[in-house]
């Protein structure tokens, strides 16, 4: 089988396409035949050497893939043979709260998706909702269930309320989708005016340029009263105007607290202590939150936003236009 492994950190150059034996299933595992993958924002990191959990050696990244069951080991009663699964982002958290046990991930610790075909537990994997095709059903496990954890955490906004989204990445896409799903009314903020009506066209009823509103925080909370859920993806950049914007009680999901410089994000004292937002953080979500959000996106036949799609052979440049920065959805890369 072909495969893309990370033999060293530090950058493009170090993804390197292998020739594999297929794997073979243990007892507990299933084999994946890989149809299609995508990229997250922790992936480049992996690949740049600056996440925070230090990756394995010669892994096989990307969290993110879809395919079908092609083998299953002996004591397998989960998923059957033929089945379109993904797999868990963290592979051994199956429910309740995250634990220092529970914090391999695919793609990282564990190795991932981008190869012709993935070993993974049958406890990591996840069925997929019929109405996706591979490319779609590719683009859920980490950005989708971000942006689903987010909205479904702590405290559920309820229709009629505000939840602002910061970007037209992966993840404030599905935030945009599934507040518009909840009944609530979106803010989006986006830095290119000509985006603006593709986030109006997905459901936004306000859309801030930072080019042209740089002030934006305080405009939305004037036309809205308040922010009462930012889903923070902006970070250091965006954090001051996303608390200003925020009503008295608000919350603020924090996805991003370091840039690409390593500049963190900075709480500005003047602007919380007039404020009793609470700021919360989230990792991803467990497997029972991951079918949780598959069955919503099954009944409402919901489809991921896909900026663009490249094939197997061109995994170094999905990983370069990703990189970029200027993208509007999932950068999805199709299977062998």
């Amino acid at each position: 089988m072909q495969s893309y492994r990370l033999e060293e950190f530090g950058g493009i150059k170090k993804l390197a396409m292998r020739v594999e034996a297929v794997p073979q299933p243990g007892p507990h595992q299933i084999v994946v035949r890989v149809r299609a993958t995508s990229l997250n924002r922790r992936d480049t990191m992996i690949l740049n050497g600056t996440y925070p959990l230090t990756p394995r050696s010669g892994i096989i990244p990307l969290s993110d893939g879809a395919g079908e069951v092609v083998a299953i080991g002996d004591a397998v009663t989960r998923v059957a043979v033929g089945d379109r699964v993904t797999g868990s982002y963290f592979a051994r958290w199956v429910d309740g709260r995250m634990h220092p046990g529970v914090v391999d991930q695919l793609g990282c610790t564990l190795d991932g998706m981008l190869s012709e075909y993935a070993l993974l537990d049958e406890q990591s994997a996840v069925r997929l909702p019929d109405h996706l095709s591979w490319q779609e059903a590719a683009t859920f496990t980490c950005a989708g269930l971000t942006a689903w954890s987010a909205l479904t955490g702590a405290e559920i906004p309820k229709p009629g309320q505000w939840v602002l989204t910061i970007g037209s990445g992966g993840v404030a896409l599905f935030a945009l989708q599934f507040a518009r799903l909840a009944g609530c009314r979106v803010a989006a903020v986006t830095s290119r005016a000509e985006k603006a009506e593709r986030l109006r066209a997905l459901g936004a009823d306000l859309v801030f340029t930072t080019a042209e509103t740089p002030e934006w925080g305080t405009k939305l909370r004037e036309a809205t009263g308040g922010i009462d859920l930012v889903v923070e993806t902006g970070g250091p950049a965006t954090f001051a105007q996303s608390l200003i914007a925020s009503t008295l009680y608000g919350r603020i999901v924090l996805l991003t607290v370091q840039d690409q410089h390593g500049k963190s994000v900075e709480i500005p004292g003047a602007v919380y202590q007039r404020s009793l937002v609470t700021i919360g953080r989230l990792f991803v979500g467990s497997r029972s939150a991951l079918e949780a959000m598959l069955a919503a996106v099954a009944t409402h036949r919901l489809k991921p936003v896909i900026d663009r799609v490249f094939p197997f052979a061109e995994a170094r440049e999905a990983y370069r236009h990703f990189q970029l920065g200027d993208v509007f959805g999932k950068v999805v890369i199709d299977g062998a």
